[in-house]
């Protein structure tokens, strides 16, 4: 089983452990968190709903997520991720949100936001939402979406961890 399947199924039996389910709120992974969990069989009983958010556009019209806050801070920022997480909460009847957005390369990058820059949002019902940032290395986009899917679903078992112990 690889490292990504085994993550799924943790994240997949953590949330039955808390008797919730899970939406994905992807941009630069293209629903490739959705795929890892349905990857797995049984996800059907946690996962809910996976909203590809590509364009600005889709943000703001699937998650809510504000134009104000698109131009401000940009499409790929700790605000964009926390208002994709949060949106994907309001808009299913999932407990845990996983939201990325990010630059996989190989161009889009910049200075301040590099190739491999990624921006994590994870909403849990009841709590605020919390944001992470990461920076992979840039081997390239397969990699660095991959990382994404693996780090996304490690941030949802700790949340769901942290969850538990509340």
């Amino acid at each position: 089983m690889s490292d990504r399947s085994a993550l799924a199924v943790r994240f997949i039996a953590d949330c039955r452990a808390a008797d919730i389910m899970a939406a994905t709120a992807e941009s630069c992974t293209g629903g490739m968190i959705a795929a890892a969990i349905t990857d797995i069989a049984g996800s059907s009983a946690v996962l809910d709903r996976g909203f590809v958010t590509y364009s600005n556009e889709a943000k703001t019209e699937m998650l809510d997520v504000a134009p104000q806050t698109l131009d401000t801070h940009g499409a790929v920022s700790r605000e964009t991720a926390l208002e994709m997480a949060a949106g994907a909460l309001a808009r299913s009847r999932a407990g845990i949100a996983l939201a990325v957005t990010g630059i996989a390369g190989p161009g889009g990058g910049s200075a301040q936001k590099p190739v491999g820059l990624v921006w994590f949002g994870i909403a849990v019902r009841g709590r605020a939402p919390c944001a992470h940032r990461r920076v992979f290395e840039d081997r390239g986009r397969a990699f660095i979406r991959a990382e994404t899917v693996r780090t996304a679903l490690e941030l949802g078992i700790e949340a769901l961890s942290a969850q538990a112990t509340l």
